[in-house]
């Protein structure tokens, strides 16, 4: 199972959605014109002034969690390929999750923001996640066509 390069992949993409739990990927700023100057970080578990951010920690602990799941479906690939495909497309559910967010934050706070670089890991997880669907479909190949020459 870990010798196999999607394996590492996957781990990656694990390691990568828990941190992502806890790091803050945007910021919230007051205008300058304003009296006060807030700033607020923007996570999967909270830090912002906006109540729900339910969507944002579903999505956020599904990719990990999908992930982890992927590792140990090694002998049914085709399963575990069509698995990758939707923790990819949870990974861009994600980018459209949060700028919800951010325009709720926008509309009802006032606020600016600032994306901080901890938000290109799902993009990161998506790309390590079908580099890893493309190592599993290899795997599939070399296994069909073993089994043709027997």
């Amino acid at each position: 199972m870990i010798q196999r390069i999607q394996t590492v992949y996957l781990l990656l993409v694990v390691a990568l959605g828990v941190a992502l739990i806890w790091l803050p990927v945007v910021q919230l700023v007051t205008p300058e014109e304003a009296a006060e100057l807030h700033i607020w970080e923007l996570r999967a578990i909270g830090g912002a002034p906006l109540q729900g951010l339910w969507g944002l920690l579903l999505t956020t602990l599904l990719i990990p969690v999908l992930a982890l799941m992927d590792i140990f479906l090694y002998n049914r690939r085709i399963l575990q390929a069509r698995l990758n495909i939707f923790t990819v497309l949870l990974c861009l559910g994600y980018y459209g999750v949060l700028a919800i967010y951010i325009w709720l934050a926008k509309v009802t706070l006032g606020t600016d923001w600032h994306i901080l670089p901890w938000a290109s890991f799902p993009l990161i997880c998506m790309i390590l996640t079908l580099m890893a669907t493309r190592a599993i479909l290899k795997d599939e190949a070399l296994v069909r066509a073993a089994d043709r020459i027997r």
